[in-house]
């Protein structure tokens, strides 16, 4: 596959590597080369080569400054499927790539990600609209070259990937984009007080306005022409106003009318936006742009002035530049206010460390509350608003609070228990005040949630209870806003307690598995993952994948199918063949035993020992079964077997489970056969002479080519062709069924792997004939006088 360059857009994300490489918020555009611009680098990482077997993740933390101009990634990896195969692939084992902005991405394999691999293949990913608290993930390229820039934000097989990661920035701070060539203005503001004069704003009270303008009083620019501006909003803002003064025209004795002039502003958080990619819009020349609950952060606004009157009125004009003053206003609430008219209560929640726990387990409580290292809960009651008992009206209370930098690999986990019927709903987001209309994840009861979110799970709620996790939960300061519903009937005497805790691993994962944590790649984010038993699944271990009654049947087939090792026991014993008898005896207990100890029956030893034990004695077996078949002396079999046990103890000790080996064991049993029988050939034949002398005899040559066609007819009497034809079928039905092996139907096939492996050592055993008139001893006469030919041909 050729490589690609792509731009793409993102602000802060982490990079998964789950076999795979991905792509989170973007808007895209394919590029063949870029020239140079003013830039330095910022960041440069490089991860060496790394192998990932099946279902297995790596991280990748990249953080990005506001300031950054792009960031690019060369991947490399061992993947050869071209886009046609990725969709024959089945979704389970297709190595994936996703991006996502502020914590630790998810693989998603959706039909939507292998249709968006055309286009990352192509390099087009014009329209692409991205959804929120989602990431975007692909199949992984074998070759990619990935440019992302600060305009577009937004058992099985095992591969191995390498990659470089550069993060590049602008030299001049007041230049940005992906040239550094675009001119951002950062907006001077400060407080106004109370009262701002504007119409949309006035009516409130306990609030204070902060206003920001631009630098130099009068903006123009030309017709099509886009300014951009940077705001950075510190606290929390109920909304922030955009407004554009005294819009006029220059020269003053141009023609046209100003009232049709548009001025489009937008508004985008974390990167700059433009015409087709932008959060929020509106023509400045005909209303202010109101932008409720914005986020805290950097903002980039941009206005673009657009002759109206000339497009609607079809006439020419002499207009040159458009003018206007750029103002806008953030109203903030008072300590401890928010919501509509700042009469919402609300309260900064308390970072408490859980005792003995893993780094950054922690849960959240009121300031003032009196923490106790057993209670992780508190009474809501005493803490909502003022007029939340009465009135009739639907109330808010907000609680903040600050996942710290490093913890994005954890779950939050939000709790309401009650006496009564709970009478509330749950909205929460990251970097801003959640409303009806801006959430991020919110719960209104068992049918109305964020449950088709991959990052929002619910658990067994009902009427009395709430229950639910966020996973990998973004890092930075959280909004979680409690709506009060209330009703005419009177005040409520129900006791609700609420508990907001961040945890590693969901329910622990079920108690059907262990909790492990890990470091990305980077070393600056802690993630926790569940490594579930055989019997259960999901990211809390909470699937059941396989039932009790199912486990038993499972088990029993597992370890019983061993038993087909009695067949060629039974028949190396019965020749005397000890060695091999050992051998295979060894085998079959050893794979009952790890197979045993695997699905969780019962461990003898530890697991890693089963396990070597099983694949140094199934290899054993298998290279035996060919030496079995020369009829070599026991002292040269002594010698190979040395040979192939050392062979096979390395190859059991280092990578076992590798599909390769089953190839590398049949090429070494067919190795032995063939210096089994050479060594034989040497042996019966040692006093035939290729004496140049003698091949140029004509009766010699005749006698040569008798002796080849003893040994044909000696090697058709050597084996019983029946027998040996049930050993190729048996051997040709394991490698089959270990083909159709997958986690689903492991226990099926590799139980018929069992009994069809010894059926054909069994079969290939049973081919040999013991007792042999070997053809190729004559005539007699004939080899005796090729010996004393030879002989004197060596002379003394």
């Amino acid at each position: 596959m050729a490589e690609n360059s792509i731009l793409c857009s993102v602000s802060s994300l982490i990079l998964s590597l789950f076999t795979l490489l991905s792509c989170l918020f973007g808007h895209c555009n394919s590029v063949e080369q870029l020239g140079g611009y003013d830039t330095f680098t910022i960041s440069s990482f490089k991860y060496p080569e790394t192998r990932i077997r099946h279902f297995d993740m790596r991280y990748i933390r990249i953080d990005l400054p506001p300031w950054f101009s792009s960031m690019s990634i060369a991947l490399k990896s061992s993947v050869d499927l071209d886009i046609k195969s990725f969709k024959k692939v089945p979704k389970s084992v297709l190595p994936m790539i996703c991006f996502r902005d502020g914590s630790l991405p998810l693989p998603d394999v959706s039909s939507t990600s292998l249709t968006a691999l055309v286009a990352l293949t192509s390099g087009s990913f014009e329209g692409m609209q991205v959804l929120q608290n989602t990431e975007l993930c692909y199949p992984v390229p074998r070759n990619m070259t990935m440019k992302l820039t600060n305009e577009q934000i937004v058992q099985g097989p095992a591969y191995s990937f390498a990659a470089n990661i550069t993060v590049e920035g602008c030299i001049t701070s007041t230049m940005q984009g992906q040239y550094c060539n675009q001119t951002v203005e950062l907006l001077s503001c400060g407080l106004s007080g109370n009262s701002s004069g504007n119409g949309s704003v006035s009516g409130f009270f306990n609030q204070s306005m902060v206003s920001c303008r631009n630098n130099f009083e009068n903006s123009c620019h030309g017709d099509g022409e886009m300014k951009i501006y940077s705001l950075e909003i510190l606290q929390i803002a109920e909304f922030l106003t955009i407004s554009a003064q005294n819009v006029r025209l220059r020269p003053l004795n141009s023609t046209g009318n100003s009232s049709g002039i548009g001025l489009m502003c937008f508004a985008r958080y974390g990167a700059m936006p433009s015409a087709t990619l932008h959060d929020y819009s509106g023509n400045l020349n005909k209303f202010p742009l109101v932008i409720q609950s914005p986020k805290d952060g950097r903002w980039y606004i941009s206005i673009l002035a657009l002759n109206l009157s000339k497009e609607i009125g079809g006439s020419q004009s002499n207009v040159s530049k458009v003018c206007y003053s750029l103002e806008l206003q953030e109203l903030e609430c008072p300590l401890g206010k928010a919501g509509p008219n700042c009469s919402s209560e609300r309260y900064m929640l308390q970072t408490v460390l859980r005792k003995d726990s893993t780094p950054f387990e922690s849960y959240y409580l009121p300031y003032g509350e009196k923490v106790m290292s057993d209670a992780a809960n508190f009474l809501l009651e005493p803490l909502l608003s003022n007029y939340s008992f009465g009135g009739g009206l639907d109330t808010w209370t907000y609680f903040l609070l600050d996942v710290p930098r490093g913890a994005a690999g954890g779950n939050l986990h939000v709790r309401l228990t009650s006496d009564r019927k709970i009478n509330y709903e749950i909205y929460a987001r990251n970097g801003g005040l959640p409303s009806l209309v801006n959430w991020d994840y919110y719960y209104v009861n068992k049918t109305s949630s964020s449950h088709g979110s991959m990052f929002f799970v619910l658990y067994n709620s009902s009427e009395e209870k709430v229950d639910f996790y966020i996973l990998y939960v973004r890092e930075g300061i959280w909004n979680i806003a409690l709506r009060h519903l209330n009703s005419t009937g009177g005040t409520s005497n129900g006791q609700t307690t609420m508990s907001i805790s961040l945890e590693r691993c969901p329910k622990r994962c079920s108690y059907h598995g262990d909790c492990r944590s890990a470091l990305d790649a980077s070393g600056l984010t802690s993630y926790s993952f569940c490594a579930c038993d055989r019997n259960h699944g999901g990211f809390d271990c909470s699937i059941e994948i396989v039932s009790h009654q199912g486990h038993i049947w499972q088990s029993i087939a597992l370890i019983a199918s061993n038993g087909a090792a009695v067949l060629p026991a039974f028949w190396a014993l019965q020749q005397k063949a000890f060695a091999e008898w050992v051998i295979y005896t060894g085998s079959g207990i050893s794979s009952g035993l790890y197979h045993a100890c695997d699905v969780g029956t019962w461990c003898a030893l530890s697991f890693s020992v089963l396990q070597f034990m099983d694949f140094w004695l199934s290899f054993m077996a298998v290279v035996s079964t060919f030496v079995y078949l020369t009829t070599i002396d026991e002292v040269y079999k002594r010698a190979i077997h040395m040979v192939v046990a050392i062979l096979t103890a390395l190859m059991a000790i280092t990578k076992a489970t590798r599909s390769s080996n089953i190839i590398l064991v049949m090429a070494i049993g067919a190795l032995g056969l063939l210096v089994g029988w050479l060594i034989e050939f040497f042996t019966k034949y040692r006093s035939l002479s290729f004496s140049m002398d003698l091949c140029l005899n004509r009766l010699e040559r005749w006698r040569i080519r008798e002796w080849l066609q003893n040994l044909v007819k000696t090697v058709l009497k050597r084996f019983r062709w029946g027998f040996l034809l049930a050993g190729f079928t048996a051997l040709a039905m394991a490698a089959i069924s270990r083909k159709l092996e997958n986690s689903q139907n492991y226990w099926i096939w590799h139980s018929v792997w069992h009994v069809t492996i010894y059926s054909s050592s069994f079969f290939f055993l049973c081919s040999k004939v013991i007792t042999i008139n070997s053809g190729n001893e004559r005539p007699t006469d004939g080899n005796s006088q090729l010996t004393r030919q030879d002989s004197v041909s060596r002379g003394p």
